[in-house]
């Protein structure tokens, strides 16, 4: 189920011959309806890091030739615009952030500390190092700053010293283990949420180097996007959202040093415009996908 799909398909101001990007494919929710209205002479082209997300793509969505699907990651956005003469010519991006509900409901990717699974947490299973075998090795001084920076978890300290004297006993690889861990060294009184949640965000996020990628993306959008075009980001926590805030923020200005200043080089001049403030789900949506309650729609312009 598509996380805010009305204000994000308004917020792409869609043109039925446009040219647009869906970042963060996941099961095509977003990218069917952007299909829905365009024309015979508009294109979508559709990116996801993870490999079955693309393999389970519907026939009808794979077989529509006005869809390109890419196995890929969306901070490689501006390499597949090269590659298809797409620069300045994008009239819509996208970019739906953090897990999927597939990935979070399928116990054997290891993303959700609510069943019993490999300790996984890849977005793309066949490349890079899974969060059982860094936590085999992180440091303890490490591990707790990233559960700090990524998870803004205030008993970091004393997670990290948990996970690594009990690694000590027998290897972590699976997330009900690592869970029960978590449980175990925070404080029972005050929780209104799972323990382990933060912790599971933290390292899924450091596996998978989410923020770099957001941040590589969306300097990205300046290249791709053609004046009027719209960078629309759906965002599920503050990390995700600070990072989108600060960009449209700072792009929609003029440079530092010219700010305020009757004439400002062309170079120096605002690149976006901010569109409205950030959206959030209505309390409708959130009643039918509880899982929509935490995210923010930003949208910009380019100039």
């Amino acid at each position: 189920m598509p996380v805010l799909l009305g204000p994000a398909i308004a917020g792409l101001n869609l043109k039925p011959d446009g040219w647009y990007v869906d970042g963060t494919f996941g099961r095509g929710g977003h990218s069917r309806a952007i299909l829905e209205h365009l024309g015979t002479e508009g294109r979508l082209l559709a990116i996801d890091r993870d490999p079955q997300a693309i393999e389970s793509a519907c026939p009808a969505l794979k077989s529509d030739a006005r869809l390109e699907l890419i196995n890929g990651e969306f901070s490689e956005v501006k390499k597949y615009a090269i590659e298809r003469n797409l620069l300045g010519k994008v009239d819509g991006l996208l970019l739906d952030l953090g897990v999927s509900s597939p990935q979070l409901d399928q116990a054997e990717r290891g993303f959700s500390f609510r069943s019993d699974g490999p300790l996984d947490m890849r977005m793309d299973p066949t490349k890079g190092r899974s969060a059982a075998d860094w936590i085999a090795i992180v440091e303890e001084r490490t591990l707790k700053k990233v559960l700090q920076s990524l998870g803004e978890e205030r008993f970091a300290g004393r997670i990290a010293r948990a996970i690594v004297a009990a690694r000590a006993l027998e290897p972590i690889r699976r997330t009900t283990e690592l869970a029960e861990i978590v449980r175990g060294a925070v404080p029972a009184f005050g929780q209104k949420h799972h323990p382990a949640t933060k912790t599971f965000q933290a390292i899924r996020i450091f596996i998978n180097d989410e923020l770099a990628e957001l941040e590589k993306a969306l300097q990205a959008s300046i290249d791709l996007l053609c004046c009027g075009g719209r960078l629309c980001v759906i965002s599920f926590h503050s990390l995700e959202d600070r990072r989108v805030k600060r960009f449209m923020r700072n792009s929609s200005r003029e440079s530092e040093q010219y700010r305020g200043m009757p004439d400002v080089p062309k170079e120096h001049l605002p690149l976006l415009k901010l569109v409205g403030k950030a959206i959030g789900p209505t309390d409708e949506e959130i009643a039918i996908n509880v899982r929509s309650r935490s995210s923010r729609l930003r949208i910009a312009e380019r100039l």
